[in-house]
């Protein structure tokens, strides 16, 4: 079975989503995402971590320096250390995906 890659919603269109379902102006809704954004990435920028039951946890990862190429030129160089950031879904969200 091919997999079709599905529709991608973009900020717009979920705050308008979030704005229906929460019956809030799309302003207020707006006003909510960005809050939820800068609060989640406040946090990681803390080191700490983020759970949401049912949804999922965004945490930072390290990822240590290493040696790599350069494409275009094939040259040895170094990678330097720098952060990233991981999500685990959880197991509600995980079933929601599988039953589709």
């Amino acid at each position: 079975m091919k997999f079709s890659p599905a529709k991608q919603m973009n900020k717009t269109e979920l705050v308008q989503s979030l704005a229906n379902a929460t019956e809030q102006s799309q302003a207020a809704a707006s006003r909510s995402l960005d809050a939820f954004i800068r609060i989640v990435s406040e946090e990681l920028a803390k080191g700490g971590e983020v759970v949401i039951p049912g949804f999922g946890s965004f945490k930072r990862a390290e990822r240590a320096e290493r040696s790599g190429r350069n494409p275009q030129t094939g040259e040895a160089m170094t990678i330097a250390a720098s952060n990233s950031v991981k999500f685990a879904p959880g197991a509600a969200l995980k079933a929601a995906v599988n039953s589709k």
